[in-house]
């Protein structure tokens, strides 16, 4: 068995291996445990978690200290910018994402890789413009989906 002297505020105790464990397993246990009850709002966001612990101690902390509790607000998505993309660029963007490669959007469509590729660069410049830069194909199906130009159970 092997013994460990730590030192403890001010004081030195022997401690064994097993009981090290465990202690450092009941630490990490009681660490979990607090910040899985941890709540961080959001800047200008109430503290509102439907039916939880979290949202029993906001009351109750709240009553302690004589506030009221806030109403909870539903989450809004902000208004983004869309581009103003052609009707042949949204189905050449359509069509690249539903399938494997730009050449097989081609042949889909009957155009060029080359046509295709101006189309996806003529798209990625006009989100760039927006604010809203799209410079891979990921990012160009998250952009597809905000905008409503793609469905994700099409894909």
């Amino acid at each position: 068995m092997t013994v460990t002297t730590i030192r403890t505020a001010n004081t030195f105790a022997s401690v064994s291996a097993p009981a090290r464990s465990a202690t450092a397993e009941q630490r990490r246990r009681d660490a979990l445990a607090r910040l899985s009850a941890r709540v961080m709002p959001l800047p200008g966001r109430p503290v509102y978690v439907e039916g939880s612990a979290a949202r029993r101690g906001y009351v109750e902390a709240a009553a302690a200290r004589r506030m009221p509790t806030l109403a909870p607000v539903e989450p809004v998505a902000p208004e983004l910018p869309r581009p103003a993309l052609t009707d042949r660029e949204v189905e050449v963007l359509r069509t690249w994402l539903m399938v494997d490669s730009k050449p097989a959007c081609g042949q889909e469509l009957h155009i060029s890789l080359g046509t295709v590729n101006t189309h996806l660069t003529r798209i990625r410049a006009k989100y760039a413009e927006i604010g809203r830069p799209a410079s891979t194909k990921a990012a160009l199906v998250a952009r597809a989906i905000q905008d409503d130009i793609i469905d994700i159970e099409e894909l």
